[in-house]
């Protein structure tokens, strides 16, 4: 199954750091497991999970779960407005609930990467429930 893959991609494409095959089966993995779907859900009923100052820590591995960590702690370190759909005035504005610790995510240094090769793509994110 994977020399199909390699074949049937681009040569600019067979030849990087991960197998193309790697990456496909990633995104089957992704898709059939409903994995993004999962995190986004996790991360709402985990900060609400929290007790005042708990903190929240995600270490994500790949940029797709990374912009979801990264966006739901913004909505969520926001707050909201909520818009009559009728009229279009805004009713109620909810408080924000976290406080983003981590402005930037922790990235591994180079001599973790070098004793632990996977720690390479992993990022952290943490949050604090107000």
């Amino acid at each position: 199954m994977a020399e199909i893959i390699q074949k049937a991609v681009p040569s600019k494409y067979r030849y990087g750091k991960i197998n193309p095959a790697t990456r496909t089966f990633q995104a089957l993995r992704i898709e059939v497991n409903k994995e993004l779907e999962n995190l986004e859900k996790f991360i709402l009923q985990a900060i609400y999970a929290l007790k005042s100052q708990g903190r929240l820590a995600i270490i994500s591995f790949h940029s797709l779960e990374d912009r979801i960590v990264k966006n739901e702690f913004r909505k969520n370190a926001r707050g909201s407005i909520f818009t009559d759909e009728i009229t279009g005035q805004k009713i109620v504005k909810v408080a924000p609930v976290i406080k983003i610790i981590t402005k930037k995510p922790i990235i591994a240094s180079q001599k973790e990467i070098h004793n632990n090769p996977h720690s390479r793509s992993g990022k952290l994110r943490i949050c604090e429930k107000l």
